[in-house]
């Protein structure tokens, strides 16, 4: 009895590091980043504060991201149009 407890402890601690690995590398891709997160707080507008307090940092990240990426449509618009 005390052979089959010392092989199969071992293996359930192997295979649950492993589980747990590849849980926490899907985890790395979809988890805020710390300095998209400091850009925020740093920067943010009223409604962007608002989504934070009232919808949590997902949502005010999306308007915070969609707000910069609209800055650089306009800029790349304004380059295009001032070289042509």
């Amino acid at each position: 009895m005390t052979a089959w407890f010392v092989i199969v402890v071992p293996l359930v601690i192997m295979f649950f590091t492993l589980f747990m690995e590849r849980v926490e590398a899907r985890l790395r891709h979809v988890a805020v980043q710390e300095n998209e997160v400091e850009e925020l707080l740093e920067n943010a507008r009223p409604d962007e504060v608002r989504a934070l307090f009232r919808q949590g940092i997902g949502r005010a990240l999306e308007l915070f991201q969609l707000r910069r990426v609209g800055r650089a449509g306009k800029l790349r618009t304004r380059r295009s149009r001032d070289q042509s």
